[in-house]
């Protein structure tokens, strides 16, 4: 005890440079756990995409793809599934529920979703939420709309604001529906999913705005307005993908084998789990670096601890040389520089978390809403654990180099006295 307050004494003589290195630790500290919160956090949002969905169903084409533009509106499906086949499958005993989706249109870079109020009963993200609305309503009529929390944000609509949905998924459409307003029924709560950058629509508004159109061109004179659409038989004749809940997960790969070996319709199933672990085979890439960037960051801040030890030993001859007179052995003197890297790390270790948790609890509503990332303040997991391992452990190591110097000081001065 004694030697670790000579210890804490030792470094408050030199509190300019140890608090700039203990700033800098603490820096890097926060810097490295703080990325693999975000990449583990990342990573479960990203998997929990979608969650409590057994299938999603559309037309052939590959899994990752239709995970794509079904569920990240990445994309756009090569075919639609026609509305026959999408009400077999509805009607399955073994089918729960069904969540219809029809992508095509956008508003202003943003795509727009036809479905149904299913949508907001079944749909499941993170720890299996349910969407739910700031202001507003669901889909209450034909050309009522349901923004994203992003959407709402960045385009600053309210409800009962009017819009036009383009033709089309670019950034820039010259084909307006601007014969059928939709208007802002409701407006999303922020989910960190992409429906955050969505506008959900109705399956029958979506028919209705494409009354008079053939192979994606208005015929002239042809389009029906909003009292001729209401009058008028707006089911739907193809879908591109629907999301399916079973009575029993059990039957998940039967539905799904059956569906992708079915002779009459091109269909594709798959599990959402599996398509996703594949997905992120893909963007494992990244995360890596972003290891590779906080690793290097804290290795930076240990070579800045180990800098200003070793900065100081020349400072410190006197110190050793009186440690010496009151009887203290090189070993023991080793010990004490090794107890204040040790001390440094701990403090600087500390004072990271600490700026990490404070940076979570002021940052976590901006991440959601401004990138849809959400970071929540939680226990350190095990990989967080190891890290922390490895910080003391870097610590310790980079304090060896100044502890052999010091023994060497000391024997020296041992020699010195005994000559």
């Amino acid at each position: 005890m004694m030697f670790l307050h000579i210890a804490a004494r030792s470094l408050f003589s030199r509190r300019a440079s140890v608090l700039l290195t203990l700033f800098t630790l603490a820096l890097s500290t926060a810097l490295l756990l703080g990325i693999e919160q975000i990449r583990a956090q990342s990573k479960a949002g990203f998997f929990n995409t979608v969650t409590g969905t057994d299938l999603i169903v559309g037309a052939r084409s590959g899994p990752v793809q239709l995970l794509l533009y079904s569920v990240f509106h990445v994309g756009s499906a090569t075919s639609n599934i026609r509305w026959h086949s999408y009400a077999e499958l509805r009607d399955d005993p073994r089918v729960a529920w069904t969540i219809p989706l029809s992508l095509g249109d956008s508003h202003r870079g943003y795509r727009v979703i036809g479905t149904d109020n299913g949508m907001f009963e079944h749909y499941r993200y993170g720890d299996g939420n349910r969407l739910q609305l700031a202001a507003g309503n669901q889909l209450n009529d034909l050309f009522s709309v349901v923004l994203g929390a992003e959407v709402a944000r960045t385009l600053d609509y309210q409800p009962n604001d009017e819009l036009i949905i383009a033709h089309g998924t670019g950034n820039t459409s010259f084909m307006q529906h601007d014969n059928m307003p939709f208007y802002v029924s409701g407006i999303l709560k922020p989910t960190g999913t992409p429906l955050d950058r969505a506008l959900l629509v109705t399956l029958e508004g979506l028919e209705a705005v494409h009354l008079g159109w053939r192979a994606g061109v208005p015929l002239p004179g042809a389009q029906a307005t909003p009292e001729q659409a209401r009058q008028r038989d707006l089911t739907p004749r193809q879908l591109t993908a629907a999301l399916v809940g079973l009575n029993s997960r059990m039957q998940a790969f039967h539905l799904q084998r059956e569906l992708n070996s079915k002779p009459s319709d091109p269909l594709t199933a798959v599990m959402p789990g599996v398509a996703l672990q594949e997905l992120w085979q893909v963007v494992r890439l990244a995360e890596k670096a972003l290891l590779a960037v906080s690793a290097a960051a804290l290795l930076i801040g240990v070579c800045g601890m180990l800098a200003v030890l070793l900065g100081s030993m020349q400072q410190r001859r006197h110190e050793i040389a009186v440690l010496r007179a009151l009887g203290a052995s090189p070993i023991r003197i080793s010990a004490l520089l090794l107890q204040e890297t040790l001390l440094l790390t701990v403090l600087g270790l500390l004072l990271g978390l600490a700026l990490l948790w404070g940076g979570i609890h002021l940052l976590q509503q901006p991440l959601l809403e401004q990138f849809g990332l959400h970071v929540g303040l939680t226990w350190p997991s095990t990989q967080q654990n190891r890290l922390v391992a490895i910080i003391l452990g870097m610590g310790l190591c980079s304090g060896l180099i100044p502890a052999i110097l010091a023994y060497r000081m000391a024997l020296v001065n041992s020699l010195g006295q005994r000559h």
